[in-house]
């Protein structure tokens, strides 16, 4: 079934706009989101007025994350923003938080680690909920860095920059499922990431690589359609008529090679669809 609802990936490194009074915005924070990142998502979300539920689950630092996301939100224009808290699987089964997610028009996720949202939701009636709501209504989820990561069937759980062109050091498992056909990574600039992208393509060729560059994002319409939003490049990387791929025959430690890789480069208004493996300029 095609989704009616919305996903949109950050690439990660938010400021939360605190900053943007005194003309002192770190970009180098790895927390970064232009505020006007922020307004796509509550424009997405219905206006003003929308109800967002950020949840910090992925963080180590949740409580700040959290009150972070809700005065950036103000800021952005939209106030009626809660946190939700949840640690762990049974934090996600209590009922007070499960009837807010029934009502909200988008819920953000942070950044942190991916591996710890799939641990926490995975199999639970919160997840059920999220994927009923994104597929049958205009509903919105948002998430960065390790939020965006977790949105796809399959995502990279693992794997140094440095090390990447190595086999067995990346390592990929399930996400949330919202989304299949794409394998997604944060932080590809500056952490050097394009050839993680490419290993975890080599390990599953029928995927498309998305690596979202900082203060950068993508909606993503119908499960289709890719919008780049914010200051930054997207990487597409097409591994579908990929030929020699050693990956399959080599030892862990030894180094890959692969050959027939596409990649695309996009900026903010570049459109992709992904079933089509079609680029558009605007």
């Amino acid at each position: 079934m095609t989704p009616k609802g919305k996903l949109i990936a950050i690439g990660g490194a938010e400021d939360k706009g605190t900053d943007k009074d005194l003309f002192a915005i770190n970009k180098n924070n790895p927390n970064y989101i232009e505020l006007g990142i922020l307004k796509r998502i509550i424009a997405e979300a219905g206006g003003a007025r929308a109800h967002i539920e950020v949840i910090t689950t992925a963080s180590m630092i949740p409580g700040e994350v959290g009150r972070n996301y809700l005065s950036a939100f103000t800021k952005a224009g939209c106030s009626n923003v809660n946190h939700m808290r949840i640690r762990k699987t049974k934090d996600a089964e209590n009922e007070e938080l499960i009837e807010r997610l029934k009502v909200c028009n988008a819920v953000m996720f942070s950044g942190g680690n991916q591996s710890k949202l799939t641990s926490v939701f995975g199999g639970t009636q919160f997840l059920e909920i999220l994927k009923e709501r994104y597929t049958k209504e205009n509903f919105i989820i948002a998430g960065t860095s390790a939020g965006a990561m977790a949105m796809s069937k399959i995502m990279i759980a693992d794997g140094q920059a440095a090390h990447a062109h190595l086999k067995g050091v990346v390592k990929i498992t399930t996400g949330l499922w919202f989304i299949d056909g794409v394998i997604i990574d944060s932080h590809v600039n500056k952490r050097g990431r394009f050839i993680r992208m490419s290993k975890a393509i080599a390990l599953s060729t029928l995927q498309l690589g998305v690596g979202l560059g900082e203060d950068t994002g993508v909606v993503i319409t119908h499960g289709n359609e890719i919008e780049v939003i914010g200051s930054g490049i997207v990487f597409i990387i097409d591994g579908k008529n990929v030929g020699h791929n050693n990956v399959p025959q080599i030892n862990d430690g030894e180094t890959i090679s692969m050959e027939n890789l596409n990649v695309h480069i996009l900026e903010k208004g570049n459109r992709y669809q992904i079933a089509e493996r079609k680029f558009m300029k605007n």
